[in-house]
């Protein structure tokens, strides 16, 4: 297994600390007026879904995580327990809810996703940048108020909830950021 050099790290390197796979979500460089450069590591373990502070010298070197990324796509959720599919070796894994984390609510079936495996066990899922959902749910926009910033909840066809602008209706359909949960547009169906 290899590693990283401090001056190699960057946001989304995974590397391994103590036998666990962490995704690293900030690295900050500073210089001191003396001494050494620091890194300052904002990491995610892959596994319990915990975050880690590091402050790493310059020179210090990061194990890299024994992590293999594949193709997948969502079959279904059985109680709590969502189903892929590996699209090459068509293998089965099955995730927890905690494992799949707040994802669900972008998951519909046959949906193209990426999963991380470590040592042949799924331990998390990253979907496509944005995803189109139907609008199953939502209250009808007030008259008159047509300022441009007021938002609602909506409930889509995946049970999720997310602020759409006043004007989206009960059936349309939404673009939605997977990376920060925000509406991005609303999609005509032709």
């Amino acid at each position: 297994m290899g590693s990283y050099k401090t001056s190699d790290l960057k946001k989304g390197l995974k590397v391994q600390i103590d036998g666990e796979p962490y995704l690293l979500t900030e690295v900050d460089f500073f210089k001191p007026g003396k001494g050494n450069a620091l890194y300052r590591c904002k990491m995610k373990n892959l596994v319990r879904n915990t975050m880690l502070d590091r402050t790493l010298k310059g020179g210090d070197e990061l194990e890299m995580a024994d992590v293999e990324e594949i193709e997948a796509q969502f079959l279904y959720n059985q109680t709590g327990t969502f189903v892929f599919m590996d699209n090459v070796s068509f293998e089965q894994y099955e995730l927890t809810e905690s494992q799949v984390d707040d994802n669900w609510k972008y998951l519909k079936e046959g949906m193209p996703i990426a999963m991380v495996l470590f040592n042949g066990n799924p331990i998390t899922i990253t979907p496509p940048s944005h995803v189109t959902l139907k609008v199953i749910q939502t209250e009808p926009g007030v008259k008159g108020d047509t300022a441009t910033n007021v938002t609602k909840p909506a409930k889509v066809e995946t049970g999720g909830e997310f602020n759409v602008p006043g004007f989206i209706k009960e059936g349309n359909v939404i673009k939605i950021d997977t990376r920060t949960g925000e509406y991005c547009e609303r999609v005509s169906m032709e």
